[in-house]
């Protein structure tokens, strides 16, 4: 928005989670959106939110207020908000919050971890496309002691789906007798991708945790809580 206060439609449209500014676009060509009682068909019309009303198929509409979460998913629930089979789902864990929020990103069943929910679709977006080369850090703990080797080799880069793939950076943190725990930064987002880098070295993963995400931390929230974010860390993943 401008210094005017003047939104483009398009945008507005999207904001209120009618659909994408490039569907929009096409709402607004079809004759189907009016602003003040008119129809408008100019694409790059601009508005003003707070005085104009604007209407999609007869029907009023208007930006929902924007929530933003993070939920530290426990292993066995689904990154989904409804499933056919009746597994569980994150959606077990959150209140009715009067709006409907969305996972950004995915975390697999068997993971755990730091999961943002939003009804910000231009966000999420841009959080989950590759261009913007958002980071994610975990945990890792696999089975037996991983040896000086393999973690070069990991470094250098696997091959996965036909292109090599490499952290960002991996880190060993401590190691028993049965187990090793490192720490993975990566910025890809392949599914099942730290599972499959491990395992095309040999190393069976035992548990994976999402501890970071685009700059929030996961800190002490508790397994299967959620909070909403602060208004400095909204501000962050917006910059």
């Amino acid at each position: 928005m401008n210094n005017s206060g003047k939104m483009r439609l398009n945008k507005y449209l999207a904001r209120a989670g009618i659909t994408s500014r490039r569907k929009a676009d096409k709402l607004i060509e079809q004759g189907r959106v009016r602003v003040n009682g008119k129809v408008v068909t100019m694409l790059g019309t601009k508005i003003i939110p707070k005085q104009d009303k604007v209407e999609v198929d007869g029907k009023t509409v208007k930006p929902e207020e924007k929530l933003y979460l993070m939920l530290n998913k426990p292993p066995g629930f689904l990154v989904t908000l409804d499933d056919p089979f009746n597994r569980p789902t994150i959606k077990t864990l959150l209140p009715d919050l009067g709006v409907r929020v969305f996972p950004v990103g995915r975390l697999d069943l068997n993971s755990e971890g730091l999961l943002l929910l939003t009804n910000d679709g231009e966000l999420a977006h841009h959080l989950m496309h590759p261009r913007y080369n958002i980071k994610k850090v975990y945990m890792v703990r696999i089975k037996g002691q991983i040896q000086s080797r393999d973690l070069k080799e990991l470094s250098r880069g696997v091959h996965l789906d036909n292109q090599r793939i490499s952290p960002d950076k991996v880190k060993l943190i401590k190691e028993d007798s049965d187990t090793s725990l490192l720490k993975v930064k990566i910025h890809e987002g392949k599914k099942r991708e730290i599972r499959r880098m491990f395992q095309s070295i040999g190393c069976q993963v035992v548990s994976l945790k999402r501890i970071q995400f685009a700059g929030l931390k996961l800190g002490n929230l508790e397994k299967g809580k959620w909070r909403y974010l602060r208004p400095e860390e909204i501000e962050k993943l917006n910059s």
